[in-house]
């Protein structure tokens, strides 16, 4: 399934460039096809679902016809469906439909992890865990319950044969500093050695903590870099902060982050050497918790 966001993003290009060769300011627009200003500038930057007939009523006043019209209405076809996602609403978290949505059409996923591990890959006991830490912080925006079906609906996809290839990069200062009881930690390692083990489209880093990563700043947050298979997708990112998901799309931007990935990746552990590390802290986070039982 190609991503419905992604063609958010294409629609509401076409749409500004659209509107900017007819000389139009979005109230202008707006007031052709008696909307609101919100309304044209939340299509333009893919923060809603395209309604059909609104996509046709701009199309029709600006007399858009032939090639260019199929186009557009084809795109807007693809950008108003809808996912599994769709159907939990914001039960699951309005952070986790975008990056649920962006994996259902992407061929690569990479990313490097600073403060939790790749939620696509939790265990139910860490997610449990997970939740508990978030209520600290205050109130929940998702129902826990439904956030942790979601999630284990999304390992499934990318578990599943028609599932994207998938490198993570581990902080090693998250996998100790993560507040989590040692055996649930344990249990999460575990799983990860496990599916790295058996799968060969997953690929798992740790980066030490006492490594230098030479050629540039620090990385300030966790990031995801997409890849999708039909060639006039261009790549998309993600960066994670504390209050909302900030999105990537143009060049440069992504071009930095893929040059800080590439460093992260050249300064951490092999595939073989994180494994091993990951199995010698699970084993001793095992022992840990059988001595204080």
């Amino acid at each position: 399934m190609t991503s419905p966001y992604l063609r958010r993003r294409r629609l509401g290009d076409e749409l500004r460039k659209l509107r900017e060769e007819h000389g139009l300011t979005t109230d202008e627009l707006a007031r052709l096809i008696y909307q609101s200003r919100s309304k044209i500038s939340k299509m333009e930057n893919a923060q809603i679902r395209p309604d059909l007939a609104e996509i046709v009523s701009i199309l029709n006043v600006l007399e858009v016809t032939g090639r260019r019209y199929d186009k557009i209405h084809e795109l807007a076809h693809a950008a108003a469906r809808k996912g599994w996602w769709d159907r939990y609403g914001n039960a699951m978290g309005p952070r986790q439909r975008l990056y649920a949505d962006l994996e259902s059409g992407a061929a690569s996923i990479h990313s490097y992890n600073q403060t939790a591990f790749p939620a696509v890959l939790q265990i139910p006991e860490f997610i449990d865990a997970m939740v508990t830490l978030d209520r600290c912080q205050g109130s929940l925006d998702y129902r826990p319950e439904r956030m942790a079906d979601a999630r284990t609906r999304r390992q499934q996809h990318l578990l599943g044969p028609d599932g994207p290839t998938y490198e993570a990069v581990l902080d090693e200062c998250m996998i100790h500093r993560l507040a989590v009881p040692p055996a649930v930690k344990a249990a999460q390692l575990r799983h990860l050695i496990k599916i790295v083990s058996t799968d060969e489209r997953i690929t798992m880093r740790v980066l030490p903590s006492d490594v230098p990563i030479p050629g540039g700043f620090l990385p300030k947050a966790s990031f995801f870099l997409y890849t999708f298979p039909d060639p006039s997708d261009p790549p998309m990112g993600v960066v994670d902060t504390v209050t909302a998901d900030v999105v990537l799309a143009q060049e440069d931007e992504l071009s930095r982050y893929t040059g800080l990935y590439d460093r992260l990746r050249q300064a951490a552990l092999s595939v073989d050497d994180t494994l091993a590390f990951l199995e010698g802290l699970a084993n001793r986070l095992a022992y840990q918790t059988e001595s204080d039982a």
